[in-house]
């Protein structure tokens, strides 16, 4: 077995783990939402706590999808096409990642500190 190989089963291990972090994390948070749902004293957060736990689930997945995409363009395929590809890929999923964020905190990421202290 080769080097690349090697590596190209690393970079499949490294996407399996982040495919399975957003089903299995999805659908435990899913669990999680039918319970609060089904409980009638915490059914109004059952949404809020759905939008936020699963948006955290899938920032986390794609986080490990990104480093999949960077082992593969940067170790194994060191061409001025994959590092074209991985930058292309990079940024949409940062840009994926960013609005997201933005949607779970409901805020921008430079005004955080001023939501929280206005929220004490």
């Amino acid at each position: 077995m080769s080097f690349d190989q090697r590596v190209d089963d690393i970079v499949q291990g490294v996407e399996a783990i982040g495919v399975a972090v957003m089903v299995l994390g999805g659908l435990f948070v899913l669990v999680q939402s039918a319970v609060l749902f089904l409980t009638p004293s915490r059914r109004s957060g059952a949404y809020q706590h759905t939008r936020r736990h699963l948006g955290r689930v899938i920032l986390l997945g794609l986080e490990i999808l990104i480093v999949a995409d960077i082992i593969r363009s940067v170790i194994v395929e060191t061409t001025l096409a994959s590092v074209a590809a991985l930058a292309t890929i990079v940024a949409i999923r940062i840009v994926l990642s960013w609005s997201l964020a933005v949607e779970i905190d409901g805020t921008w990421p430079w005004n955080r500190q001023q939501a929280a202290d206005d929220g004490r």
